[in-house]
């Protein structure tokens, strides 16, 4: 993962994170994406690692398929973080993304200004991208409440919500980000850059080469 150091004024933002890491991994054999090495560290551990600067006031990770073999990595890496990671179970994490996310937005207790939602499989994804968030969202205009990165015409990740329409999310039964932001376009502020690692994931043994990444028995 690529890294930059965050500016002063964004450690005054209070910044939420929440970590989707209950998926299956099916295409990669079951395999626990979040558990992947790059450079001898999990994703997780340099996901976790890449934050820690951004004045965070809460981190959840949502874990499930495989969380007997995630929590435990999560426990270890909290023991060196300023800022550790709050695991939340989905018990029915067959019931797809959307389920995770309604669970860890629901779970969030701390206030924040900001909450980043993000991917357990974007290798490329550090400190850099989200330093690139808070300052396309440093520059949003009145109603302006979501930073979706877009590259190339495609829809990137992490995304960043306000406080605001994190709210508005959960102001309705059964809603979710991404369907808040498909019925309220008029709150998204498209962030068109030219950074590949946004649309960047793992899907397959041959990302799993092109990012030079390992994975290990269990």
């Amino acid at each position: 993962m690529t890294s930059s150091s965050p500016s002063t004024q964004d450690s005054e933002v209070r910044m939420a994170v929440l970590l989707l890491a209950a998926g299956e991994g099916s295409r990669l054999g079951k395999y626990p994406k979040v558990l992947l090495h790059q450079g001898g560290r999990t994703l997780l551990e340099c996901f976790a690692s890449a934050i820690q600067g951004f004045g965070l006031v809460e981190f959840i990770v949502v874990t499930g398929f495989h969380a007997q073999l995630v929590e435990p990595e999560i426990a270890k890496i909290n023991s060196s973080l300023a800022y550790p990671m709050k695991i939340i179970k989905n018990v029915s994490p067959e019931e797809g993304q959307s389920s995770s996310v309604r669970l860890g937005l629901e779970t969030f207790r701390a206030d924040f200004d900001v909450l980043l939602v993000a991917l357990s499989d974007q290798p490329e994804v550090g400190a850099r991208e989200i330093q690139e968030l808070l300052d396309e969202y440093a520059k949003r205009e009145d109603g302006q409440e979501i930073i979706l990165p877009m590259v190339e015409g495609r829809r990137g990740n992490p995304v960043l919500f306000s406080y605001k329409a994190v709210s508005g999310v959960l102001a309705s039964p059964g809603m979710v980000c991404r369907v808040y932001m498909d019925a309220h376009p008029d709150k998204v502020r498209a962030m068109h850059t030219g950074n590949q690692a946004f649309v960047m994931d793992v899907d397959t043994p041959e990302d799993i080469q092109r990012h030079k990444l390992n994975r290990f028995s269990f």
